[in-house]
């Protein structure tokens, strides 16, 4: 069992680090303050080629393995979160759903643009009566004369509402299925359709330079040729797209948890208390360890729910499957529990907005929820075990 990077592997890494101190983090307390979104650095990040990281060269992607991205997320989410989230977000959520299942002409349409980080793409799956329950979508989608005619809404939608954003994935019911259950399935919908609204964008505790907005569909009217896989897939399609996407949110949770410990070591060998650094006490030694020692299992447990991702072939094995709620569950709440005590070991000073660990742990806590709550990945475990 090797558990060294490789050569691309650290050099992706590196590259990330390197463009997250220099670029991302000496933007992120402006970005943060006015809640703008980093059209400049998204800019450049896909001048890097970050957005087409785990796609292959065929679309113009880089053709660098899962873990790459998530290195990558790692490094930037080190400097800020909300950065962190439009890219995991656009790549995760966003292409790989249009990579994954879509048709060549759908691939050859809106891939190009995406793996670049020309534009945008967005994946519609909470509503406001399905978060968890994903599966009572009330999202209606009738197929008449070649058309799809859509209406509902979804909300807690990334990279919806921006000035480059190009459309968005939606899971909509199209009908019901042999059982009598609904039959779900995905819809491409490009910005600019008609009855396809952006609403105003939330008032969020964190993540503010990322773009955040609900959505609202009036007989919006699509081509039969967006239905995105097969009729009725939907459900498996966003199942094994939200595997990958929680490993991605476990590596930014990793970043985050990355930030708040370099943040309180830092402070800690500089803050006099008694008459020695605050790091020579006992109390403050115990705190920074632990968010050592669980910032590196959290890392090493996304690592390997990536590379077991990536080898996984398109298909979500229950293997897979329970990596990667590991990975998310342990590293949100691990971060959340980084963010708690960066605040705790900067004292007052954690409290104010002045310091980066304020901002830390206001973006932190969305972790445990996005993507599969913490309580849905616990029950995910458990039925993975045969309870």
């Amino acid at each position: 069992m090797d558990f060294e990077l490789s050569q691309e592997q650290t050099a992706v890494r590196d590259l990330c680090r390197d463009f997250a101190r220099e670029v991302v983090a000496p933007a992120a307390e402006d970005l943060d303050i006015h809640h703008k979104f980093g059209y400049d650095v998204v800019r450049q990040m896909g001048e890097l080629g970050l957005f087409g990281l785990p796609f292959g060269e065929r679309y113009g992607g880089a053709g660098a393995d899962f873990l790459s991205l998530c290195l990558a997320i790692e490094e930037i989410s080190r400097a800020d979160a909300g950065v962190g989230i439009t890219l995991e977000a656009a790549v995760c959520l966003g292409a790989a759903p249009i990579h994954d299942f879509g048709t060549e002409d759908q691939k050859q349409q809106w891939l190009p643009d995406l793996l670049s980080g020309h534009k945008l793409w967005s994946f519609g799956l909470t509503e406001p009566e399905a978060g968890s329950d994903a599966g009572a979508t009330k999202t209606r989608a009738e197929l008449r004369n070649g058309s799809w005619i859509i209406n509902g809404a979804k909300q807690f939608i990334t990279n919806c509402g921006t000035d480059i954003s190009a459309g968005v994935t939606l899971t909509a019911v199209t009908g019901k299925e042999n059982g009598g259950g609904p039959e779900i399935s995905a819809i491409l919908v490009a910005t600019g359709t008609t009855g396809y609204h952006v609403q105003p964008s939330y008032r969020k505790l964190g993540w503010h330079s990322s773009d955040t907005h609900p959505l609202s569909f009036e007989n919006c009217s699509v081509p039969e040729a967006n239905l995105l896989g097969e009729r009725g897939g939907g459900y498996r399609q966003f199942l094994y797209t939200l595997t990958g996407g929680r490993i991605a949110i476990a590596a930014l949770s990793v970043g985050l948890a990355q930030a708040c410990l370099d943040a309180s070591l830092a402070y800690a060998k500089e803050r006099q208390a008694f008459g020695v650094p605050l790091s020579k006490h006992q109390a403050i030694q115990f705190k920074l360890a632990d968010m050592a020692m669980e910032t590196e299992l959290a890392r090493t447990m996304v690592y390997r729910a990536a590379t077991a991702y990536h080898h996984g072939g398109g298909e979500a094995s229950d293997e897979v499957r329970m990596l990667a709620a590991f990975a998310k569950l342990y590293a949100s709440e691990a971060s959340k529990r980084a963010a708690d005590q960066a605040v705790q070991i900067h004292g007052g000073y954690g409290f104010m907005e002045d310091y980066p660990v304020a901002r830390y742990w206001r973006d932190v806590k969305v972790n445990e929820i996005g993507e599969g709550t913490s309580e849905v990945q616990r029950i995910l475990i458990a039925r993975l075990l045969g309870c």
